[in-house]
This record gives C-alpha cells, structure tokens and sequence, in this order.
C-alpha cells in the first residue's frame, strides 16, 4: 500500500509571495521509494495523496524583526512611522539589533528628507514626508503592533479547528502554497495523508509540518533612475516614456549552481534559497522596467521554467544563449548562460548571432599552436564561455529614435566572461574575439550598439582598457601573462567601435547636486567603485559600452554606495538576491557622428 516516509520543507521561513513546495518522500506498493506526486486523477494502487494548508492564527498578532525576521520585533522606530517608511522597516527584535542596524537604516530617514526637500509633495515620494531630528525614536510595539492581514473572499471552510486560543483556517488545497499578506507573522500547517481512492477516507496517519511565522518579502532601498543633464532625477515607477529614449537592463542574477550556503554563508539559507531569490530577482527585473533586459548567469532550466514565461506576461520576448558543456559536464539543464528580453511593443527581433569562445579556441589552436602544445593549449583557453548578439528594429508606431520613417536597427550584445583571474590572457582574447566580431556586424551595417555584460574585469583592467579606449598599451602588465603567445603582437588588440562605458556619463555631468554620485565612481576611470560585493572581493566588474557616433546616455540608475549595503554585510542578502548589483541606462539615438 501507498504510504508517506517523510514530509519537510527546504527552507525554515516562510515568505510572501514566494512559493512552498513540501518535499515527500514516499513507498509505492512495489516496496520502491518515490518523490513522484499521486494526485486524485491518478491513483495508485487504489490510493492518492491528499494536501491542506492551513494558516494558524492565535489572538495576538506578530510583528517581525526588518533584521532578523526569525525573531520576533519588540521595538519600533518612531521616525519610520512619521517618514510614512513601510511598516516592514521599522521593527527591530532588540535595541542592540536597532543600534547595530544604525548606518543603514538611517538612509532610510536620510532618502524621505531628500525626498522632501527635492520635490516637497509627499503624495510623489517614495517614502513620504519626513519630519524628524534624524535620531531614531523606538517605541515598545510587539504586542500592539498593526499588521495588514485583512480579510479575503474565503475558499476554503472558515475556522476548523481551535484550540488554546489559537484558530487554524484552512488555505490551500494543493502540494504547494505562496502564502500571502494575510499569513505575515502567522504559523503555517502542511498536512499530507494517503486517501482510499474509493471511499475518500484517510488510509494513513495524518503528516504534519509546522512553518516559522510568515514574513513579508524584505525590499531594498529603491534606486531612482538619475538623468546625466543635472536635471534632477526621475523615479523608477515615473521614469519618462518618451518615444525618443529606450532603457537597457544588464544583470548577472547569480545561478543557483554556484550559490553554495559554503561560499555565501552570510546569506541566511532561505534568502539564498533558490525559490526565495527567483521571486525577489523577478520582482525587481519588472520594476525597472526596461525595454531590453541582458541577464547573465541564467540556468537553462530556469530560463525555460521561469523567466521566459515569467516575462513573456510582462510583455517580453526572449532569446537564449546557454553556455558549453566541454568544461562542465554535470546536468545540463543546470549550466548557465545568457538571455536577453525586449518589450515586444517597443522592438521586433531581425537576427540572432551565437558565439561559442570554445570553437574559436579550436580554431585559434589549429592555426597557430604547435601539434605538440595544441592539448595544454585547449586546456587553457577552453572555458565554455558564450556571447548572445541581437540584432533588433525598432518598432513604426513606437520607435525609441529620432529618424521617423527610416528603418532602425540596434545590436545588443551579451556576455559572461567568466575566466579566473590569473588566465589574463584568455580573458582578454575572448573580449578582444568578441569585439572582431561586432566589429564585422558594424561593417555590414550602420547600426548602433550595445556591448553588456559581466566581464570580471576591472577598471583599469586590459580587458576594460581595449573595451573602454579600443586599443591595450603594450606596457600594461596583463600582457606579461601570454603563455601561448595569443596575444602577439601587441598592436592587433585593437579595435574601431566607439565605445564608451554608460557609467562614465556621471563624471562628465558638471552639476554640483551630481557630487555625491561622482563618489561613487573610480577617480581614475570614471566606472562605478563597486558592481560585485562579496565577503572576499568587491569591485566592478559589470558595464554596459555604447557607440557614442549613435547613441547618447540621457539617464543611469543610480548606484549603490556602502550605506545603502546594510552594517557588515554582503551580497546577495535578504534584499538583494545577487551578488551582482543592476545597471541600467537609457539612450537616445543621435544623428551627429563622430568617429573615435
């Protein structure tokens, strides 16, 4: 007979918004061990598995730390609540937790001020009016704090059972459960049991499981789009949608094969979950709202199963390009690679380029390295990298450039240069191979560009250097690495785009209100302070490069600094659920060309 051998979840706390899938262990009637789901319409032996949920809700509602949503809050910042700073924020389970979390939730207070002082209309803030000292005001909160769990049209019976003052209502019918507003700082129930097909009764002992308290998906400081004009800024859910501009996203999303709990142990394990970071990655790609998103580090599995359905309701169409396997030769739904969406309304595909570095490799090593080097060569310069390149038209009715009437092209390029860090001269050969190859496009073509992507290259960097000046000083000490001599001479590491890297627009705005972004830029070269933040590393690494003979940058999201990345912490955290941090600019096309 059907029976269930064990019943848990993969993750200790509960979010809103992001789905539970219990795991279920079962024994078949044939004695075989099975996690393959027996539903109603197909049963087994006689006998299915039957599911229900229930929220269990005591008298006393629970307000959560913003911290530590494991613990319970017990405090409340005062100046959050006049500030109109979501209610979320402003819990804390002790005053150490609250000091400790200081620096970081003062910017908080800090952005509602600002916010005031730009605009003075609370009704367009994104936190409201903010009157305080800037000191932070606690108030003992927990046993009345008011939490939004209002009533919903009921599907299911009302209460079922109740006992020591505690009411369980029943929530759900099916294997899996998102929960809710409703269920924040409330108790979940997952029961499982083995039914008799035919009298619908239960043939097994009833398995329980009992959630943490429900918490509320914790949202970071939001990032305000800035125009480079010294203008002023404009807000990301108020960004202009003028048919003149288009925004281009680029975001490693950090693939859950590499997000070890051993290499991010800092993360708490369900914020590095990969159920918990897909919703909260998603949530934040919408936002942004982009015309064209470059995402990097994207599993096939999930670009199948989730982003491209995912976006596609978002008004997204998608290509894929996944990395080789010659190198990685585990499950191949799980090897990464990269996508890039754009809003089907505002742009229509024309041409896919795919660039496998591998093949190039092989071809690079027919050509030039000796028969008795070729081996250690390919073992050196193979490392499944790939390139995704788009070739999209603007749309008649609703194109992003100023040439009405006349057909408009844009190439996208897309990358992960994922090499390590002492292969310098394979880095820079793949960026060098790739820019030969736009270059070809360029030729064939008069057609603006875009150049994405995370080339784990920093500022400064050979890699950056031929990218940002179209040429690497042959002094530059990256070059001392070349032990296959790829990268002789050293006047072929050249080329003729234009490029010029999107963030480097803040330096050249003269604005005085620009100032405190400027420091948040690299003195030497104009390029964020930091795009990656880990335990063990952070620097820049990510770029987006335009042809400046086509393109003008008219606005950036703004930066993170050190402030805004909450008191000893890296990435990815509760907030952010990537390693990486988001860019995101907006272009004109403009008719003026300028050679380099």
């Amino acid at each position: 007979m059907l029976s269930v051998v064990r019943v848990h979840l993969p993750s200790e706390i509960p979010i809103v918004g992001c789905e539970l899938t219990p795991y279920v262990l079962l024994r078949r009637p044939d004695k075989s061990i099975s996690t393959d789901d027996v539903p109603e319409t197909a049963p087994l032996d006689g006998h299915f598995l039957r599911y229900k949920w229930y929220r269990v809700q005591s008298d006393k509602k629970v307000a959560v730390c913003s911290i530590h949503p494991s613990e319970q809050a017990t405090l409340q910042c005062l100046g959050c609540v006049k500030a109109k700073i979501p209610l979320s924020k402003s819990y804390h389970c002790t005053t150490k937790c609250f000091s400790d979390a200081w620096q970081h939730h003062r910017v908080l207070h800090d952005r509602a001020a600002s916010a005031l002082n730009e605009n003075g209309n609370e009704e367009e803030e994104v936190f409201g009016r903010f009157n305080s000292t800037g000191s932070g005001t606690l108030s003992a909160s927990a046993s009345s704090a008011s939490l939004t769990n209002g009533s919903a049209t009921n599907l299911y019976p009302a209460a079922v059972t109740q006992r020591s003052g505690e009411t369980w209502f029943e929530v759900g019918r099916s294997k899996t459960y998102t929960p809710t507003a409703d269920d924040v700082g409330h108790v979940l129930k997952f029961e499982c049991v083995v039914v008799d097909a035919e009298t619908k009764l239960p043939a097994g002992p009833v398995n329980t499981i009992l959630t943490s308290r429900v918490i509320p998906a914790p949202s970071p400081i939001p990032r305000r789009q800035i125009r480079v004009d010294g203008v002023g800024h404009l807000d990301v859910d108020a960004r202009m949608t003028s048919s003149g501009t288009f925004t281009v996203l680029s975001y490693n999303i950090l693939s859950e094969a590499y997000a070890s709990s051993d290499l991010y142990n800092y993360c708490p394990s369900w914020a590095l979950s990969w159920p918990y970071r897909r919703q909260n990655l998603l949530r934040e790609i919408v936002g942004y709202r982009a015309d064209i998103i470059c995402l990097q580090e994207v599993q096939s599995d999930h670009y199948d199963e989730f982003f491209s359905p995912e976006l596609d309701k978002h008004g997204y169409y998608g290509l894929y390009k996944r990395k080789t396997n010659e190198v990685y030769s585990s499950n191949t739904n799980t090897i990464d690679g990269c996508a890039t969406f754009f809003r089907r309304d505002r742009f229509s595909h024309v041409k896919k380029y795919e660039v496998e570095f591998n093949k190039a490799a092989q071809s690079l090593t027919e050509a030039t390295i000796p028969t008795t080097q070729k081996k250690s060569a390919l073992n050196r310069l193979v490392k499944d990298n790939v390139a995704l390149i788009v070739v999209l038209e603007a749309k008649v009715n609703n194109q992003p450039f100023d040439n009405p009437g006349k057909r408009q092209l844009l190439c996208v390029a897309n990358t992960h240069v994922n090499v390590p860090q002492d292969l310098k001269d394979v880095k820079l050969w793949q960026v060098h191979t790739l820019l030969k190859g736009l270059e070809k496009i360029a030729a064939s073509a008069d057609i603006p560009m875009l150049v994405c992507g995370d080339f784990n290259s920093v500022p400064g960097s050979a890699p950056h250097a031929l990218l940002a000046m179209g040429k690497v000083d042959p002094s530059h000490p990256d070059l001392a690495v070349d032990p296959l001599n790829i990268l002789r001479p050293h006047s072929k590491l050249v080329h003729q785009l234009p490029l010029v890297s999107a963030y480097s627009s803040f330096a050249r705005t003269v604005s005085l209100g620009y100032d405190h972004h400027k420091r948040r830029l690299d003195g030497g070269t104009n390029e964020p302070l930091f795009t990656n933040v880990t335990r063990d590393f952070i620097g820049t690494l990510d770029y987006i490069f335009y042809t400046a003979d086509s393109l003008v940058v008219e606005s950036l999201l703004e930066l993170l600094d050190e402030e805004s990345l909450r008191k000893d912490t890296a990435l990815p955290s509760p907030e952010w659920s990537s390693d990486h941090i988001a860019l995101l600019a907006e272009f004109r096309c403009c008719k003026n060309k300028s050679r380099r």
